[in-house]
């Protein structure tokens, strides 16, 4: 992509690091095209999958010539086909993604973490879309190409985070939407009661997606340690609060606590791919962290 045309969240420095390190998905994919995935149909692949028995129309190039001679019987040797990938990025931009400093909010933390993955599946050709989580969605279907990841891009630097979450209803409509299995990449603040955001990744995993949940969150939303009164202001339209720490900061963090509880119960029961993330690290680090997650285990033969 012409550095012309490079949206600031994409970042030579992080691009060229993370290059090297593919994008793999954890389950097997039903792209379009070859790829560097693994397919739930039978192909040709370096990767061998099973014998079955010949029957009569099977190509006899793929007979075993050695295990007939074991065993006086015909049989053919079945690989994994490798196929494309379908990246849909899903990011929340209700308000409260507007939490921190001007150009380094959470918002602007998720897009340079969906941005920068877009970027590399494309590079590897796989096919990339994106929805936004919001009162006034945006959907851009996945496709393969240069000028479609401009166009998903181009949507990605146009997205403003503003208004209530419509996070619950917009993963549904989603699993939906998304016909064909793909690797579905969410990244949000999950302010959404845990057993409902449940019921949306099981509708998600149902359609068989592999999931992934980037979980924005700053540290002190975490530790609460404010030291003096403060006014504190939803950013999705309620009222503002004028409160002293010292008085709620117990309860607060019982509640904090209580909610990550349930969010790793969420992760255990669903099976989703879960990064948790604090907002003073590294966004390549995360990624990094992310991608070598995902890496195949070589299976010893």
């Amino acid at each position: 992509m012409p550095a012309e045309r490079r949206p600031s969240f994409l970042e030579p420095a992080v691009l060229a690091r993370l290059l090297a390190l593919p994008l793999h998905a954890r389950q097997a994919m039903l792209g379009s095209v070859s790829g560097k995935h693994r397919s739930p149909v039978r192909g040709s692949s370096l990767e061998f999958a099973q014998y079955r028995k010949y029957v009569p129309g099977d190509d006899t190039r793929r007979l075993d010539w050695r295990t007939w001679g074991r065993s006086d019987r015909f049989y053919i040797k079945e690989f994994e086909a490798d196929t494309n990938l379908r990246l849909c990025l899903l990011l929340d931009t209700s308000g409260s993604m507007d939490f921190g400093p001007a150009g380094n909010s959470r918002f602007d933390y998720a897009r340079r973490l969906a941005g920068t993955l877009g970027y590399l599946a494309a590079q590897q050709g796989d096919a990339v879309g994106m929805w936004s989580l919001a009162d006034q969605p945006v959907e851009v279907p996945a496709r393969r190409g240069a000028a479609h990841l401009g166009l998903v891009l181009d949507r990605l630097a146009a997205l403003k985070p503003l208004g209530g979450t419509t996070l619950l209803q917009a993963l549904h409509d989603a699993a939906e939407t998304i016909r064909q299995r793909a690797l579905v990449v969410v990244c949000s603040d999950f302010f959404v009661p845990p057993a409902e955001l449940k019921l949306a990744i099981q509708h998600l995993r149902y359609r068989r997606h592999d999931v992934t949940l980037f979980h924005l969150l700053d540290q002190q939303e975490v530790d609460f340690d404010f030291d003096r009164p403060a006014r504190f202001v939803d950013l999705e339209g309620g009222d503002a609060l004028l409160a002293d720490p010292s008085l709620i900061a117990r309860n607060y963090r019982t509640a904090v606590k209580a909610y990550l509880a349930e969010m790793e119960e969420v992760v255990r029961t669903t099976g989703v791919d879960y990064q948790g993330v604090r907002l003073h690290e590294r966004y390549d680090d995360v990624l990094v962290r992310f991608l070598l997650g995902r890496t195949p285990k070589r299976s010893s033969r």
